[in-house]
């Protein structure tokens, strides 16, 4: 099965081609180059790389939040847009899983940094088929707060300790730094998974899960 992932939940994107589960390239632009400017290109010079074209796909997976407003936003929409004009499927993937994914050991806490020294975060453990199922779904919650909840030998992971590193329980175990960021491999290999078990999102009905309301909302409230 042809598949294009997409993550864009940060400030910069990554694109990878998939046959099944298998992974074939993973395009990740220079890191002073926004989605916004580098999704589209990445795309297609994915595409040529693996020697597809777009009306070849069969699945595109993207991930659908938490993260960057912006970033969501057109990872989401181009997903959209890919798959209508090429007749694939598309299946959105929560951010969060993929970091669990990546850990390589449950349970496991996976956060992102959500700004207003606040996390995205989640707890998972190992599914009946082994992979990654939250206990403790996605929410917001305090930095300090967070921290205190943390039990002994708790295995935590994702790009939101990057600022709280320094602050986490000796007997807290991190996962190696190099696993924080998630790889657009990885979301494609989730939605590929959750395609075979019957998964298919509305290509209309689709929409970025933000988990918060944007700052324009909040204003206006």
């Amino acid at each position: 099965m042809r598949i294009i992932a997409l993550e864009t939940s940060g400030r910069t994107c990554r694109v990878a081609a998939l046959s099944g589960s298998t992974p074939l390239d993973e395009l990740e632009p220079e890191a002073s180059q926004r989605s916004s400017q580098s999704l589209a290109p990445g795309i297609r010079t994915l595409l040529d790389r693996v020697g597809w074209t777009a009306q070849q796909l069969e699945l595109i997976v993207v991930t659908q939040g938490p993260g960057s407003f912006t970033g969501l936003r057109i990872g989401v929409m181009t997903a959209k847009t890919l798959a209508y004009v090429t007749g694939a499927a598309v299946v959105g993937v929560n951010t969060l899983a993929a970091i669990a994914e990546q850990a390589g050991r449950l349970p496991v806490w996976a956060v992102l940094d959500a700004q207003r020294q606040q996390l995205f975060a989640a707890r998972f453990e190992s599914g009946t088929d082994k992979t990654p199922t939250p206990v403790e779904p996605t929410r917001i919650i305090n930095n300090d707060v967070w921290i205190a909840s943390l039990t002994p030998d708790a295995v935590v992971s994702g790009p939101g300790l990057s600022r709280i590193q320094q602050k986490l329980p000796p007997e807290v175990i991190a996962v190696d730094e190099q696993l924080w960021n998630v790889r657009a491999t990885t979301v494609g290999q989730i939605g590929f998974r959750q395609y075979q078990g019957g998964r298919r999102d509305d290509v209309w009905k689709m929409l970025p899960e933000y988990f918060r309301p944007s700052a324009a909302e909040e204003k206006q409230k």
